[in-house]
Formats: C-alpha cells, sequence, structure tokens
C-alpha cells in the first residue's frame, strides 16, 4: 500500500508516529511523509485522487496539517482518522456540545473571547479550569480559584505556543475535585486500553504511570466516544469524580503511551483503515440503538478486547508481503524521517490536559 503521514513540527522527533512510519516500511509499504511546517508543498500535485490509499494526520490543534487533510478527502482520498471526526475534537467548544448533546459525563462548557468574561459564572462553580478552545499538550490550560484571578498572566511558558490564547475563543469548566490521579484512555481501531499518570494539574501527586485495567463503566463511555465523533485512533481523557467519571478531553491520534506493542497495533490499524475505511460517521451522529451515558450495555470491551462492530487491529502480520525494495522510491516534495542518532534523547511526549480538572 502507499500512504502518506502528515507529521508537523512539533512531531518530528516523537515515536508516534515516526516509529509507525518506519515500522510501515518495514512490512513492505510505501509511506511517503508531508512536514506542514517547515517545507513548501505543491498542493496541486500532491494532493490527487488515486495519489495514496489513504492520508494520515499527526498534527497539533492549529497546524495547517488539517487543512491538507481536508484537501485529500475533498478528492475522494481516506483520512485517518476520518477528517470530519478530527475537526470535531479539535475545536474544544464544538466537541464539549457533542459530546453533552449524546449524553456524554461532559462538564458545563462555557465559551468566551477574553477571560474576564467568566466572571460572570456563578462564583459557587469556581474554580474554573480555563484554556483555549484550540489548545494542544495542555499549552495555556490554568486553574482559576475566584473571579478575580481570572486576569492573571499565562505562564511565560506558554506566551506564543501553540495552543497559547491570541485573541481567540476560550472554554471554561468547572473543576472537578480528583484525587489527582488522570484516566487515559486509548482506542487502536476498536481495541481499548486504559493508563493512569499524575494529573497535570496536581504535579505534587505522585503517580506512576502505567495500564490499569479497564472498568465496564469506562470501557463503554469511551467505546461511546469513538461511536459519536466518528473516531478510530483516539485517547480520552477521564476523572473518577464525587459524582462518577467525568470526559475532560479528546484526541484523536494520540501518543498511545503504554500500550504493549503500540507500535505495531497502531501500524496494523493504520492498514486495516486503509484499506476497509475508516469509522467517518461525522461528528455528532451516534449509531442508532448504540448504548449512551447512563445506560449499560452487556458484553462491553475490556483492556484488549475489541469494541463492538468496529475493526479489529491485529498486529501479528503486515497485511502484504511485497519487498520493500520493489516499492517505487517517494518522489518531491515527500520525504521519509531518518532514524533519530542513538545517542539523540528523543523528547517525551506532552500530556494533553483536559478542561473539568
Amino acid at each position: 500500500m502507499r500512504l502518506c503521514f502528515l507529521v508537523e513540527e512539533q512531531y518530528r522527533h516523537d515515536g508516534m508516529p515516526l516509529d509507525v512510519i518506519r515500522q510501515l516500511g518495514a512490512w513492505g509499504h510505501q509511506v511517503d511523509v508531508l512536514w506542514p511546517g517547515r517545507s513548501l508543498i505543491p498542493i496541486s500535485e500532491a494532493i490527487r485522487a488515486g495519489s495514496h490509499d489513504a492520508w494520515v494526520l499527526k498534527t497539533v490543534s492549529g497546524g495547517p496539517g488539517l487543512t491538507l487533510l481536508e484537501a485529500a478527502a475533498s478528492v475522494g482520498l481516506t483520512t485517518v482518522n476520518d477528517v470530519r471526526a478530527i475537526r470535531g475534537v479539535r475545536d474544544k467548544a464544538l466537541a464539549a456540545v457533542i459530546a453533552r448533546s449524546s449524553g456524554l459525563p461532559v462538564p458545563v462548557t462555557y465559551a468566551a473571547a477574553r477571560p474576564e468574561e467568566f466572571a460572570e459564572i456563578p462564583a459557587a462553580e469556581f474554580p474554573l479550569v480555563v484554556k483555549p478552545a484550540d489548545g494542544s499538550s495542555g499549552r495555556a490550560v490554568r486553574l482559576v480559584a475566584t473571579p478575580d484571578r481570572l486576569l492573571d498572566p499565562v505562564e511565560p511558558d506558554d506566551a506564543g505556543a501553540p495552543g497559547a490564547p491570541g485573541g481567540e475563543l476560550l472554554i471554561a469548566q468547572p473543576y472537578v475535585p480528583n484525587s489527582g490521579t488522570d484516566l487515559k484512555v486509548y482506542s487502536v481501531a476498536g481495541q481499548l486500553y486504559a493508563t493512569e499518570r499524575c494529573s497535570p494539574l496536581h504535579p505534587a501527586h505522585a503517580v506512576r504511570e502505567r495500564q490499569v485495567p479497564l472498568t465496564p463503566e469506562i470501557a463503554r463511555i469511551a467505546a461511546e466516544i469513538g461511536t459519536v465523533f466518528g473516531l478510530d485512533l483516539y485517547g480520552v481523557d477521564i476523572l473518577l469524580g464525587p459524582d462518577g467519571p467525568v470526559v475532560v478531553d479528546i484526541n484523536d491520534f494520540p501518543s498511545f503511551r503504554q500500550v504493549p506493542d503500540a507500535v505495531a497495533r497502531v501500524s496494523a490499524a493504520v492498514l486495516e483503515l486503509a484499506r476497509n475505511g475508516t469509522a467517518g460517521q461525522g461528528s455528532g451522529s451516534s449509531t442508532a440503538g448504540s448504548p449512551t451515558a447512563g445506560q449499560s450495555a452487556p458484553g462491553q470491551p475490556i483492556a484488549g478486547q475489541s469494541v463492538p462492530g468496529q475493526a479489529k487491529a491485529t498486529p501479528a502480520a503486515p497485511a502484504t508481503t511485497s519487498a520493500p525494495s520493489a516499492t517505487p522510491a517517494p518522489t518531491p516534495p515527500f520525504t521519509v524521517p531518518p532514524a533519530p542518532p542513538a545517542t539523540a534523547p528523543r523528547p517525551r511526549p506532552a500530556a494533553s490536559i483536559g478542561g473539568g480538572r
């Protein structure tokens, strides 16, 4: 198969997706790579019908890669995830409305162009978690204890960074009391895996990042998110609040940290989705008859089990036996990233921070 990956500058050293790209190449597939943030791209030539079996995006929320992915979809190319699904979760204000209207446990969400507007929120709802609607990687997310702290400056390290506020829409959600431990659930084309880690808003709380069992309730919520948003490769941040689980963020194509054999599993999933198509149900269109929040559903998946009705990605064998040498070499503007030097440390992916913490 021939695949095209769109990789933003922020992820040019990350194992996800670079190790996936190398794995697919080792399996004999041709993988072309576009770097939207640092190269000239002749889009009229690069994006054309029949050029690739699928395009895959790994980008920041405000990056240019999503426009290119939408262009690929416009000429009939398969995209991973479905491009409509990506848009639905990249805009956190839109995602909150879609999720709550579908019965998912998401905090009440407010939107404003300026932080001082949040002062109109009743004081009883403070503290608030305030963040950019198009933010990513936890940048410019802050906990505001009282209305008079809304105009406190953003941390210097966040100023000017992708996802930092700059006149764009902001959202605010009431803080959900919790133990300081975040639960991150990853879905790899229907297979669910749960991990726990320290909440970025509670850095003093020591938590060893590790894989943990999935409860039926958490599995049901995570699976329903895939159905509602039409996602195949995604992550969900969940807090265990005093009133039960609360969804505080949704990410397309996350890091898949602590997922066993993540590179092989994600690589196999990309091939399966390229071959058979993505969920692609469009934002906000839950499948008829699927369970909604507050309802129980039999046979829900636990860690490593398949979500009913979704493709199961099996990393045991590549989808083709053709040798890499038989595959045509990439042509400009496509490049394949070189393997990083053995002595160069790879930056740890930043954890996405959701509202409502």
